[in-house]
């Protein structure tokens, strides 16, 4: 198991943590719960993979995609009364899969030969599309349309992707530097409070 793969379980069970307590918190029963846990954690591959033409989408193509999301769900939803200890953690976590989703998503629309500012775009709705209808299903507004660093970090972390592959670096380093640059954006962010401006 090669590290990105690694990364992107780790991702891929934070997403869904997320948008489990999402439907805890806003009171849905088991059913609300897992959809919620499995719209955040595939929703933005799998729209990537429409939009690519990459049919099946990954999730059925590897079934691990959607036993993860159904096992995490359903664990924050039987011990949701201890989950609240763990939500600051649960942020890390969920960074470190922003960064992985977002160079992933970059990567594969530029192996399709899209160009790289559609190559970043679908990275960043790789990396934020499930959270987005996560907080549309749960009546909230996006965080990504908040003042969080989080879809601006994404646009850092894709375009350092498509900056790297066109100087020529490996492929491998090219990743995990992007990867790196969106992770500790969003931590830095978290740990000092960052936001964009708004309009007063």
């Amino acid at each position: 198991m090669n590290l990105l793969y690694f990364l992107d379980l780790l991702g891929t069970v934070a997403f869904a943590a997320s948008g489990a307590w999402a439907g805890v918190r806003r009171g849905m029963d088991l059913f609300g719960v897992l959809v919620l846990g499995m719209v955040t954690a595939i929703g933005g591959g799998t729209l990537r993979d429409l939009l690519l033409g990459d049919l099946p989408p990954f999730c059925l193509q590897n079934e691990i995609y959607l036993w993860l999301p159904i096992g995490t769900a359903l664990l924050v939803f039987c011990a949701h009364r201890f989950f609240p200890k763990i939500e600051t953690p649960l942020l890390y976590f969920d960074a470190v899969g922003l960064g992985t989703f977002v160079v992933i998503g970059t990567g594969k629309a530029l192996s399709f030969s899209i160009g790289p500012l559609g190559a970043v775009l679908l990275g960043v709705m790789t990396g934020t599309a499930g959270g987005v209808l996560r907080d549309i299903l749960s009546n909230e507004v996006p965080l990504i349309m908040r003042r969080e660093i989080y879809a601006s970090a994404c646009i850092i972390g894709g375009t350092l992707l498509v900056l790297l592959r066109w100087l020529g670096a490996p492929n491998e380093v090219s990743l995990l530097l992007s990867a790196s640059s969106v992770i500790l954006l969003r931590l830095l962010a978290i740990h000092y409070n960052w936001s964009l401006p708004k309009a007063e």
